[in-house]
């Protein structure tokens, strides 16, 4: 039975935004990883980041992605990274499924170029790199997370997708996935 469904992809991609939608199409409960390690902390990731190092937010993550892995109807949005770590990787492979909402670095430059909330680009923004710089950071750690994101059970391109549409598509997906196991 699947009870959990992890919402993966870069940062922007939507996690946050549909995760919550998805999650009441369903009548699930919904949680975001990094929302929850806000909270716990009383400080922002970059906050966090900057503090304690990036080593220790990770260890951090894992913890947390430990805890919510038990809870049942579920969907959970992961942060960017947290799909990076084979530990990680192997709880969200053993408790649930992953979708990978994907999209382009150009379409990730045009939602990030003012943002200064994101450790991985913050230094672009603040110092107010061209957008070949960001263009070309965003493809590196895309490439570095290729692997990675194409573990998910479902992978869905979300670059010109009303909200809506996408999770219309996921629910669709999630109910088929249900259905399936019900039957098996």
């Amino acid at each position: 039975m699947v009870e959990r469904i992890y919402l993966t992809g870069f940062m922007t991609s939507g996690k946050s935004t549909i995760g919550p939608i998805l999650a009441n199409v369903l009548g699930w409960n919904f949680y975001d990883l990094d929302k929850v390690i806000e909270g716990k902390h009383e400080k922002s990731v970059v906050e966090i980041f900057e503090e304690f190092g990036e080593e220790y937010f990770r260890n951090y993550e894992t913890e947390t992605l430990e805890k919510l892995s038990t809870e049942k109807d579920t969907i959970i949005s992961l942060g960017g990274g947290t799909l990076t770590s084979e530990r990680n990787l192997a709880i969200l492979k053993q408790t649930g499924k992953i979708v990978y909402l994907r999209i382009t670095a150009e379409t990730i430059y045009h939602r990030l170029k003012h943002k200064i909330d994101r450790p991985l680009i913050r230094d672009l923004v603040l110092n107010e790199r061209p957008r070949e710089e960001f263009i070309e950071r965003i493809n590196k750690i895309l490439d570095e997370r290729k692997y990675y994101y194409e573990k998910a059970d479902i992978i869905l391109d979300t670059d010109n997708n009303k909200i809506g549409i996408t999770v219309d598509q996921l629910a669709s997906e999630m109910r088929k996935l249900l259905h399936a196991h019900n039957q098996g």
